[in-house]
């Protein structure tokens, strides 16, 4: 990084961008004035409108008077000026003064659909990689005074726009405090997504479980804004950071609110369940299947000991090469173009599933444990929490197969008492479990009707003498 005490010459910073063939540098002689831009970082429109056609029609003897108007920021800042050139602006230098103008206008994707956060009811917008694009939408859906913005940056090399916003008068400001600690105290070259970020400021870097929700989604956003959370949007990121949380969070769709609340009890329930089946299913036929033979039924057992009499493989062996045919098979369905990708894993899921039950590598019955784990954790709206339920499910399946059911219920020991340990911003990340709080299991474990839902979560409650300031 360039030092404060440099000289600010025009010489200085065409070195400082040495071997930068996007850099632009134009001169304009008959006013002595030269300006220095990325071409690729400005609006053309804003650069004709707001420097071209003033500096057309200006002597060089009036271009000084031109200068001082509000548009153009001096700066004897070296690292400023730099900076400001990074960020899309342009720097003018005439005689001994240089000039910051604000010119940004990136091409950037237009507002989409989200791909990964689909609903079916409700609006269909989605976060780009533009922050303020990002920010106008949230304003859009939240328009109020207290909604408040702090911009900060992280990166030593290369510096990226970080902007916290939260509701003043509504959210806990310890919280606030202690995101904004989190992200000023990081020390990295460089962060390109907020997904990256999110790692840098978790309480436990080394957990499986996500600790901040990720979104696309500008109206999970501003309800979770309104409910007293934080959030975190990072120019360049399509995903906007929301914290604290906590795990029952990562079930709830923003479906179920568009729904009648019976409908979305309905299927808030089903995701709970099916949680249940793709965390246990696949370990408990593995328990079952390797000790104690009778907890099965004897009509089923007899089925089972036929599909299994010409399996060589203990039944571990058998289900984790089942587990990891399906999570490659789910890896390229993602990987590959989503025609293809789609093809792949159907195609591919009867076709393997087949050919193994013909080879006698594993038992029919298996195949359907390990397909409906499969499909129960396509229920779950997180795809991260996805992805660690699944990776746990393995760790299930391998004390299921040393120790059978003992095994099983120390795995799920473990999983609570670590689930019970983690903190999000400082907050248990199991509320309203622990501590115990009823009031909000209304809107955690089920979909309560909305004149239910008036109070704020628990985890993030300010006392209610704010509410007074929210009225006026």
């Amino acid at each position: 990084m360039t030092a404060n005490h440099k000289p600010v010459t025009l010489e200085y910073v065409l070195h400082e961008f040495e071997q930068c063939v996007d850099l632009i540098h134009r001169n304009f002689p008959m006013l002595s004035a030269d300006m220095v831009y990325f071409d690729h970082l400005i609006d053309k429109d804003a650069m004709e409108r707001e420097v071209l056609q003033p500096f057309a029609n200006v002597q060089a003897d009036e271009l000084e008077n031109l200068l001082k108007d509000t548009r153009f920021k001096p700066s004897s800042s070296s690292k400023e000026i730099i900076e400001g050139i990074l960020k899309g602006d342009a720097a003018i230098f005439h005689e001994s003064s240089v000039y910051l103008v604000s010119l940004y206008g990136p091409s950037s994707r237009p507002i989409e659909q989200s791909e990964t956060e689909a609903v079916i009811i409700g609006p269909h917008d989605a976060f780009t990689e533009s922050a303020f694009t990002n920010l106008s939408l949230i304003r859009r859906k939240l328009k109020s005074s207290h909604l408040k913005v702090i911009q900060l940056s992280v990166g030593e090399v290369a510096k990226s726009d970080v902007f916290v916003l939260y509701i003043d008068g509504i959210v806990n400001m310890e919280f606030v405090n202690e995101m904004i600690k989190r992200i000023r105290d990081i020390e990295v070259d460089i962060i390109t997504d907020s997904n990256m970020l999110v790692q840098h400021i978790d309480d436990y870097p080394n957990t499986i479980f996500p600790l901040f929700l990720t979104t696309e989604r500008p109206d999970l956003i501003v309800s979770k804004l309104s409910g007293g959370r934080v959030a975190v949007i990072m120019d360049e990121s399509p995903s906007v950071i929301s914290g604290p949380t906590s795990l029952f969070e990562f079930f709830t769709s923003p479906d179920d609110y568009y729904q009648r609340w019976v409908i979305g009890t309905a299927t808030r329930i089903l995701r709970y369940i099916a949680f249940i089946i793709t965390i246990t299913f696949t370990a408990v036929y593995v328990a079952i299947t390797t000790y104690p033979y009778e907890m099965i039924p004897e009509n089923l057992l007899y089925t089972l000991i036929e599909s299994r009499s010409r399996v060589p493989f203990p039944p571990v062996f058998e289900a984790l090469l089942m587990e990891v045919t399906i999570e490659l098979l789910r890896e390229a369905g993602a990987r590959l173009p989503s025609k293809i990708g789609q093809t792949i894993g159907i195609v591919g899921g009867i076709v393997i599933g087949q050919a193994a039950v013909q080879a006698g590598l594993t038992s029919n019955i298996l195949i359907i444990a390990v397909a409906l784990s499969a499909i129960a954790s396509f229920v779950i709206p997180s795809y991260v929490m996805s992805a660690s339920i699944r990776f746990a499910r393995f760790f299930l399946i391998i004390l299921a197969g040393i120790w059978g059911n003992f095994g099983l219920m120390i795995g799920i020991s473990i999983l609570v008492i670590h689930l019970s340990k983690l903190t999000s911003l400082g907050s248990s990340y199991i509320t309203p479990l622990a501590p115990l709080n009823f009031q909000d299991w209304k809107d955690s474990f089920i979909r309560g009707p909305f004149w239910m839902l008036k109070d704020r979560p628990a985890q993030s409650r300010t006392h209610n003498k704010v509410r007074n300031k929210m009225k006026r």
